[in-house]
């Protein structure tokens, strides 16, 4: 029994990733995500408005960090605010000293926390929640859960295709093939590829008719900014699949870049709510720009100006993962290659044959 300890005590020392994952990952999902494991908002930025900016500004609760005070804007930029995701609630004032507080309902907590706190520490001031009247946690969660369905495909099941490809020897077979190795990474991504954006119909659909989830922005919007982040999330199931032995090594690799973007993405806990340092690494992830375009979209209805900055992100992440991953395939299937072609003899000259001889 104790030579069956001993050994497999041996072999957990020699699989490094699996000692990894054992005593490395929970020691850092213990510090990363003790930080951003938070619900409470304490700053939502504010921006404040009309005839009475300046002294209503001064009187709002510590909660609400004014960034702007603009007396010369009224309700209609202030909206027009909310819609581009600039702030979270603007606080319309007018001449009679009366205020009314504009809030995105689409940045569920921080809404919250502003109602709340003025219902607290300034109740002369009437609240109205724009975009998700009811404060539905589904209203929020079926964008970000759409964008988690396609980290899901594009990472973990993605990673599977090339090793299942080395695994079972064809890949070798794919290297002697008249293709090159962009013709190869189209032709595994593209089933994904389809599978994920019918699943993303599926999950939208769902949501719209069966847990009323407003969709007020552009389809074509939403489609860009979702092919934008699948190029992402495919090109990093692509490099997994590279740098992984097995299916368990893939598995493994892929979860350790799928749960951090689940956790510290916005899609469950708010970025405002995260320590500085933690919410520095959400703005790494994909899925931090994918929950804010779809959420953007659907639930205010923003333009393609409000999301340009995130969709020009997802798209240089894009462009860095998959020309990664493109390297990454050429570097294992053109060495496969030059062996093959080593090893060719070349045609068969045929059984020799004696010389004639030359009659006298």
């Amino acid at each position: 029994m104790w030579a069956m300890v001993v050994n497999e005590f041996r072999q957990m020392r020699r699989d490094h990733r699996a000692l990894a994952m054992m005593i490395v990952l929970p020691l850092l999902m213990l510090v990363v995500f003790g930080y951003a494991a938070s619900f409470d908002v304490s700053d939502v930025p504010v921006r404040v408005v009309g005839p009475q900016a300046e002294q209503v500004a001064s009187e709002l609760p510590d909660t609400l960090a004014v960034e702007e005070v603009v007396p010369a804007d009224g309700e209609e930029e202030g909206r027009d605010a909310l819609v581009d995701g600039a702030v979270v609630a603007v606080v319309v004032t007018s001449k009679t000293g009366e205020g009314r507080v504009l809030v995105d309902g689409s940045q569920l907590f921080s809404a919250r926390a502003v109602a709340n706190g003025i219902a607290a520490e300034a109740p002369a001031l009437q609240v109205e929640i724009l975009f998700n009247p009811d404060l539905d946690t589904s209203a929020v969660m079926v964008p970000a859960i759409a964008g988690m369905i396609l980290v899901f495909i594009g990472t973990v099941i993605t990673s599977l295709g090339m090793v299942r490809e080395r695994t079972a020897g064809t890949l070798e077979q794919l290297s002697v093939m008249p293709f090159r190795p962009r013709d190869v990474l189209v032709g595994k991504i593209a089933p994904y590829f389809a599978i994920a954006a019918l699943d993303l119909l599926v999950v939208i659909g769902v949501g719209v008719l069966l847990f009323d989830v407003p969709f007020n922005g552009s389809p074509w919007l939403l489609a860009l900014g979702s092919a934008l982040f699948l190029l992402v999330t495919l090109g990093i199931g692509l490099l997994v699949s590279s740098v992984s032995e097995n299916s368990g090594q893939a598995i493994q690799l892929a979860l350790m870049t799928l749960l951090p973007q689940v956790l510290l993405s916005g899609m469950i806990f708010p970025l405002e709510a995260m320590a500085a340092g933690i919410r520095w690494l959400a703005y790494i992830l994909p899925l931090t720009y994918f929950v804010d375009i779809s959420r953007a979209v659907m639930l205010r209805g923003a333009s393609i100006e409000a999301v340009a900055q995130p969709l020009a992100l997802l798209a240089v992440l894009g462009t860095v993962v998959f020309g990664l991953a493109l390297l990454r395939t050429r570097r294992d299937l053109v060495p496969v290659r030059r062996r093959t072609r080593s090893k060719d003899p070349g045609p068969d000259p045929g059984p020799e044959r004696e010389p004639h001889a030359v009659a006298p």
